[in-house]
């Protein structure tokens, strides 16, 4: 089945004053040769530790990058259409009809000078040019009734700062879903909410998603979010997808040694006696990656063909699983009886939730 959206070799550059300041040219590449897809009425969960790329990946995929960044390279393909090789006002017509994003904190989507219903309104101002009064209030109503805010019709005067962090949230869902869009993406959206909250705010999306058959990118670093909510799984490391495929299978068998470690740090009630491992070092700055893979230098496993070269993509299943590293085969050929019990327990753990 063709995907609703397909990135193609995504290519992200991003001026940096500490890289000129090391002495390079000033450029660093914070997405390279990112290539994902999702189809439609699926998610994709994006994970990946603190700047490895996952945020700047959507904003390049939309035509949002920062005024120091550039699409170089790369094809985003949605619903047949190029939108990297769209202007502005073209993608201003796709960004909150077609595809919706909701951000990590809805304070930097909402404006606080602005009601909330003024700002549900403008939605349906923009993309539909509804200019009566009464019809905007009736389709501002039923769209934060559908995200379940209570008394909706009285909360239409309230402002931002009136608003829990959940109910704020639960706005910006609504103004990226008012005109039942195909893509949704998630940048973290439930990071800065309590446990309680975040659930409730999955259910919203889940429900949302099966009524409306939306596709969804989620942008995480809970691995346990992303097990209960996503059906495909992307991992990230230093701008580059290291390993993808169904998130069963890669957090039941995962193959490169970063995505085993993020696993073997998950928490896992079956072990609650065990040390929760952690990987060695941090992850490198964007100014400074190292040559050949770039988990290498974290690796127990590189071999010196590691640090020289950077792996080649090993596929399977029919390309649905792909990986990038030197010693797939070898990782393959002795899962069964080599593979550390950690990522095991915690895949155990991380299905246990999602039921």
């Amino acid at each position: 089945m063709k995907p609703l959206l397909e990135a193609r070799n995504l290519t992200t550059m991003l001026r940096s004053r500490q890289a000129a300041g090391r002495g390079g040219a000033g450029v660093v590449t914070a997405v390279d040769n990112v290539s994902l897809k999702v189809g439609a009425g699926r998610a994709l969960a994006i994970v990946g530790e603190s700047g490895s790329g996952k945020s700047i990946t959507c904003l390049s995929m939309l035509g949002l990058l920062p005024s120091n960044g550039r699409l170089v390279e790369g094809e985003v393909l949605f619903k047949g259409r190029d939108l990297a090789r769209m202007s502005q006002d073209e993608l201003q017509k796709v960004r909150g009809r077609e595809i919706g994003m909701i951000l990590q904190d809805a304070m930097t989507s909402l404006n606080p000078l602005f009601t909330i219903g003024d700002q549900v309104a403008e939605v349906f101002r923009y993309h539909q040019n509804i200019t009566d009064r009464a019809t905007l209030k009736r389709k501002c109503i039923e769209v934060l009734e559908k995200v379940k805010i209570p008394a909706a019709e009285e909360r239409l005067n309230s402002y931002p700062f009136q608003f829990s962090g959940g109910m704020r949230q639960r706005v910006s869902i609504a103004i990226n879903i008012a005109l039942s869009p195909d893509l949704l993406i998630c940048d973290e959206p439930t990071t800065a909410l309590d446990v309680t909250v975040q659930l409730q705010i999955l259910n919203l999306l889940r429900d949302l998603q099966r009524e409306q058959n939306m596709a969804i990118v989620f942008v995480t670093h809970d691995l346990h979010l992303a097990a209960q909510f996503c059906d495909d799984v992307a991992i990230m490391y230093g701008g580059r997808i290291v390993e993808s495929g169904p998130i069963g299978d890669v957090f039941e068998r995962p193959v490169h040694p970063y995505t085993v470690g993020l696993l073997q740090a998950v928490p896992a009630l079956a072990a609650y006696d065990r040390r929760l491992a952690a990987i060695p070092g941090q992850q490198p700055t964007l100014a400074n990656l190292p040559q050949g893979c770039r988990f290498q230098p974290r690796c127990k496993f590189a071999v010196a063909q590691c640090s020289t070269q950077y792996p080649d993509w090993f596929e399977w299943n029919e390309g649905e699983r792909r990986v990038a590293c030197w010693l797939t085969e070898q990782r393959l050929g002795a899962y069964d009886t080599r593979v550390p019990a950690g990522p095991r327990r915690s895949a155990e753990a991380l299905q246990e939730v999602s039921r």
